[in-house]
């Protein structure tokens, strides 16, 4: 009988481990099930100002990080930068404006370094401009950053930026810091500023709140000095993840170039896996 109340309690222990070792495993799938490499995307937009004719905008983009994102429980939409999470990247933009046809193209690389706080990160991109009865015009464009993370979640980086074509070429410093905390309510929050010197002559500014996880809204504004006008912009967005992999975003912007206020509107969907 003993013998017997021994196995009988060695079969419940041995139950017990079985279903402690399932539930385990199941958490540990939870916990990576939403993990994402990659990120492809898709946009559209329309800038409708007072003087002139409506333009339309079109582009595609992807990222390739070079090992999972683990989301964790961090927004869904900031997961590859709290996972300091290394990259590159690729992206196109189409535009018609009046009777000039604009292609953007660009490649860059985000490289988080092992075993440090310290952020390198570079673009390179060509723009043609092609205008009906008046020819073409071609720029490379490039930059380059060196960033430090001085607290998790916070970046502050210096780098520049340059131009080159047939007419001129020019390269100036910048600056730009970002912020990604939880707040006393338990909400989270994205801060962001950047700055551009010399020729550029620019700044910017972004917030960004997570009603939770999946959702965000957020404010935003661009000033640059322009030869032929300045221009300033605010535009309010919203993005939305319906799942862990597919999210939608809007933007609404109303600016000015000069004397000439504008509206703008867009749309970007993106998947990851």
């Amino acid at each position: 009988m003993y013998k017997f109340k021994q196995t009988r309690k060695g079969v419940q222990s041995m139950k017990k481990l079985a279903i402690a070792s399932a539930l385990l495993s199941t958490l540990a799938i939870t916990g990576t099930a939403n993990a994402y490499q990659a990120e492809v995307g898709a946009s559209a937009g329309m800038i409708d100002p007072d003087h002139g004719s409506t333009a339309g905008t079109y582009g595609v983009d992807g990222t390739f990080y070079f090992k999972p994102v683990q989301t964790r429980n961090a927004p869904l939409a900031e997961a590859a930068y709290l996972d300091r999470a290394s990259n590159v990247n690729a992206q196109y933009q189409y535009s018609k404006v009046d009777d000039a046809k604009i292609h953007n193209y660009g490649v860059g690389v985000e490289y988080f370094v092992p075993n440090s706080d310290f952020y390198l990160s570079g673009n390179v991109g060509r723009q043609d401009v092609k205008v009906k009865h008046y020819g073409k015009d071609d720029t490379t464009l490039y930059s380059a950053e060196v960033g430090y993370m001085p607290a998790p979640g916070f970046l502050v980086a210096v780098g520049a930026k340059g131009y080159d074509n047939d007419r001129k070429d020019g390269v100036d410093p910048t600056i730009r810091a970002k912020y990604v905390t939880t707040l006393s309510n338990g909400k989270d929050i994205n801060l962001e500023a950047g700055a551009g010197f010399g020729d550029l002559d620019e700044y910017n500014l972004a917030a960004d709140y997570f009603i939770d996880k999946t959702l965000s809204l957020g404010v935003d504004y661009y000033s640059k000095d322009r030869d032929y006008g300045d221009t300033n912009e605010f535009g309010i967005n919203a993005r939305k993840f319906f799942t862990p992999q597919v999210s939608l975003e809007g933007r609404v912007g109303f600016g000015e170039v000069g004397n000439n206020d504008y509206n703008k509107f867009g749309v970007a969907a993106k998947y990851r896996f």
